[in-house]
């Protein structure tokens, strides 16, 4: 059985509106950005509890959420997570950091809503808190941490277990004889913002001043790409280089790094190995994608939840639709699933923030392509289909054309791959009749079932 790891702080929505500058607004210098997708996925503290889940152990997140439609979404998020949340309650509108990017690159970033927690501590907060095998504390500067009871609940616990507080600077200070604490550079000079210049030495001395100040057992300033200084109070310094990431999100590496620390420190290793294990996971994090594929997660749910079925798909429509993602969906037989077929699923996945397959039926199949057809029956079709990480859900239809099933659905985007254009395909009148718009993706020639049939039995003989 893993340590149970409890996260305590603000839960946030990140959105990212992604899309294509070309031309500038004719009654200002400003960029015109033709919106493209919006992807949403847990930020703040339930990005930290998120990765603590994928590292294996069994969190609990001490929050406070909103009654609203983003702030439901989120719950609903953490629980298909296997994410156990105590919440607090929130006074306001759910927080939301809305970053704007064209070609990868930050445009402009919007945050909005927040308010105080409603009702303080809980009892259930206070034995989460009492049970957990470790704590992180991942402050955003929005009340959880710095609610009384909470405080209290943890000043009991700190003794006995690790516990890492990642701060805010809009927080409270970390309490006195936390484990480690990992602000970053711009949030160190903010809590300690004498003058101590730019050099190796000057770093360590603000270190050392802020650690001294928060009584903290070790503090870790994390560098971004230059990795991380970690001081404690009679052991030298230590600088933790940081290998060199390619990826261009660093959204979450912050979390990433807090999230791994506590996990290291849970297992009873030194806060030095905690601190070069940490810094090698975010840099891994910033380089694989990982943050990218979290708003995947977000939006289409875990990978074992995904399952055949029209209840299973309109679930999954609900819950992208619930946190403002976009619906995708893309059909046709998939019979020897080939790499043709899943280029184009993996271009249809990239619109938007789930992906529906409409899947010929074997008696559609059959009376589209003749009686030796399909090859694959339709619950193996299915299982296929379903292994991919970029499918999140399919149903079957009975007709040559899934216009009733499309009708019912009502995806955002339809998207077909093919040799024809979008304005061709022919359930665009369905789809653009409940305000759906219709998309023509690459066909990549030489790739077919029927070729593949071909060249087998060529070979058998």
């Amino acid at each position: 059985m893993s340590t149970p790891l409890v996260v305590i702080g603000d839960t946030l929505l990140d959105r990212e509106l992604e899309g294509g500058v070309e031309r500038l607004c004719p009654d200002a210098p400003v960029p015109v950005l033709d919106e493209r997708r919006v992807r949403s996925r847990p930020g703040g503290a339930a990005l930290a509890a998120r990765l603590a889940v994928a590292d294996g152990y069994d969190v609990t997140l001490v929050t406070a959420l909103s009654a609203d439609r983003a702030g439901r979404g989120l719950a609903a998020a953490l629980e298909r997570a296997g994410i156990e949340v105590v919440d607090l309650g929130l006074a306001g509108a759910t927080p939301e950091k809305i970053r704007v990017t064209t070609d990868g690159r930050p445009l402009l970033r919007v945050d909005r809503g927040g308010g105080g927690v409603v009702g303080g501590v809980t009892a259930a907060a206070r034995a989460a808190i009492g049970w957990a095998g470790a704590v992180l504390v991942s402050d955003y500067g929005r009340g959880v941490a710095a609610d009384p009871g909470v405080r209290q609940a943890l000043l009991a616990r700190k003794e006995r277990v690790p516990v890492v507080w990642d701060p805010h600077p809009r927080g409270p200070s970390p309490l006195p004889g936390v484990s480690l604490a990992t602000p970053n550079e711009r949030e160190a000079a903010r809590f300690e913002p004498a003058p101590s210049g730019d050099g190796f030495e000057a770093r360590v001395a603000r270190a050392l001043r802020l650690c001294r100040r928060w009584r903290a057992h070790a503090l870790c300033v994390t560098c971004g790409d230059r990795g991380a200084l970690l001081v404690r109070e009679r052991e030298g310094p230590v600088l933790v280089p940081a290998v060199p990431a390619s990826g261009s999100d660093a959204c979450g590496a912050g979390d990433r790094f807090a999230s791994a620390a506590v996990g290291v420190l849970a297992g009873g290793a030194t806060v030095e190995d905690a601190v070069i294990i940490a810094v090698a996971n975010a840099a891994d994090f910033v380089a694989s994608a990982t943050a990218a594929a979290l708003y995947r997660d977000w939006s289409g749910g875990t990978r074992g939840q995904r399952a055949a079925g029209g209840n299973v798909a309109e679930e999954v429509i609900a819950r992208t639709r619930a946190a403002g993602g976009t619906v995708v969906a893309t059909g046709g037989c998939f019979d020897l699933l080939h790499v043709g077929h899943v280029r184009t699923l993996e271009a249809a996945r990239a619109l938007g923030d789930c992906l529906v397959v409409c899947l010929n039926s074997d008696v559609s199949v059959r009376r589209l392509k003749g009686t030796g057809r399909p090859v694959v029956p339709q619950d193996e079709r299915e299982a296929v289909l379903l292994a991919l990480g970029c499918v999140d859900a399919v149903v079957a239809f009975d007709e040559d054309t899934p216009e009733l099933l499309l009708a019912r659905l009502r995806p955002d985007v339809w998207a077909k791959g093919g040799d024809y254009l979008a304005h061709e395909l022919p359930e665009r009148h369905v789809v653009e009749g409940f305000g759906g718009r219709c998309v023509a993706l690459p066909y990549l020639a030489g790739r077919s079932t029927t070729t593949l049939i071909r060249e087998a039995g060529a070979r058998a003989r």
